[in-house]
């Protein structure tokens, strides 16, 4: 992956050559928004993002791409590798490149957190796309992302809630708390895992959660402490499972697309998704069982948005910003709502858009296999500060897949 993205940057290298130099921050901070649309005419920008997921590849290739191009001249191109943005990033300052390869970032939390430290992200640019004023900014899990206020220098384009799916036809009643889900994996051995990726890792923060002593234990400011008291609870909960994990729990999925794959070829009983629309999209689709079901456990799990971001040192920051707000769009959003297409959910104050665009929405949101985000709102549980994430990935991989 590092190899191609360095063949992909000296690619673009010598594509930049042939193209005018970035817009100066003072000359872009100078035009008012059809003046962004003008200078973003013509343009290519270069996407990193997830490409993990073939429906989400799908809806960026056969609605994003066309729109753009047909609307605004502009050629979307998409690089994978999301996971590795803050290493690019970092090696093109140790460079000394004035520009940056890349245009546009789909960034979570923990991205997020390193991206600041190093004062790597343009903004604040929120404020200044015209459909920021359709964005729910008064969701904290939208406003803030792993504990950290938003601040114009990322902008939220899905709002998800991690579930476990289970096949139906094997697993009843669903396991709905750690507890009960440690009893069907001693009766199920071998059926149920979950991968050391970002998703894997989220649902032990969820465990963190439900083995915390108050919703509050995990709030605020990265706490050694509390991380400490609380990581040993959900190891020792890990500990006395493992040997009835898939694989003996001697391995574990790289990440949830190998996951979905064990489910769907029924090697497993159990997958999870930090989206809670996936379900019915992957039934759509024919790639997950029609007897699958999401759910979440009675004792929380966490919620949370995906982001945008534009590098402080991208030459299309203005294209980007174009990009960026037609994703927030009501076409753009209702189109990967449906789960047929997506399945994510919406940023937008539907409420606030105008007719008939909140009927709409309210029927593509309309799921069978999932409970409705109403009622999982209720034990949807927010992200930690990012220390934590960093943390706990270190200490899993240390004690669990190192060992």
């Amino acid at each position: 992956m590092k190899r191609w993205l360095a063949a992909a940057a000296i690619a673009l290298s010598s594509a930049c050559t042939r193209t005018p130099p970035p817009l100066t921050d003072s000359a872009l901070a100078a035009m008012d928004w059809p003046q962004i649309e003008a200078a973003a005419r013509g343009r290519t920008v270069t996407f990193v993002m997830w490409t993990g997921d073939p429906a989400i590849n799908a809806y960026i290739a056969n609605f994003l791409a066309p729109r753009l191009a047909r609307q605004h001249d502009i050629r979307l191109r998409v690089v994978p590798g999301q996971a590795d943005i803050a290493n690019q990033v970092i090696a093109e300052r140790d460079a000394g490149r004035s520009a940056s390869s890349l245009d546009l970032l789909w960034i979570n939390g923990e991205t997020f957190f390193k991206l600041r430290q190093l004062q790597a992200l343009h903004g604040p640019f929120t404020e200044r796309l015209p459909n920021n004023r359709y964005v729910r900014w008064s969701d904290p899990t939208i406003a803030r992302d792993f504990q950290q206020p938003v601040e114009g220098y990322e902008m939220p384009w899905g709002n998800v809630q991690l579930l476990l799916i289970a096949d139906r036809e094997r697993v009843s009643p669903l396991p709905d708390t750690p507890a009960a889900l440690a009893d069907w994996i001693h009766a199920h051995p071998g059926r149920f895992s979950f991968d050391s990726g970002f998703t894997g890792l989220s649902f032990l923060k969820s465990l963190m959660h439900a083995f915390a002593e108050s919703p509050e234990a995990l709030a605020g400011p990265f706490d050694e402490a509390a991380y400490l008291r609380l990581r040993d609870r959900v190891f020792d909960w890990l500990r006395a499972v493992r040997a009835d994990l898939w694989r003996q729990g001697r391995n574990f999925p790289r990440d949830v697309a190998q996951l979905h794959q064990l489910f769907a070829a029924g090697e497993i009983d159990f997958t999870m998704s930090f989206n809670d629309g996936e379900v019915d999209n992957k039934i759509a689709l024919g790639q997950f069982p029609a007897s699958a079901e999401g759910y979440a456990l009675s004792t929380g799990m966490l919620r949370n948005s995906h982001y945008l971001g534009i590098p402080a040192k991208a030459r299309e920051r203005a294209a980007a910003m174009v990009v960026i707000n037609e994703l927030l769009s009501p076409e753009a959003q209702f189109e990967k709502l449906k789960p047929a297409v997506w399945g994510d959910g919406t940023v937008l104050d539907v409420e606030r858009l105008p007719a008939p665009w909140p009927a709409r929405f309210a029927e593509a949101a309309a799921r069978s296999r999932v409970p409705s985000r109403a009622a999982l709102a209720a034990i949807a549980r927010p992200e930690p500060a990012p220390e934590l994430m960093i943390r706990l990935e270190q200490d899993f991989r240390h004690a669990f897949v190192e060992n």
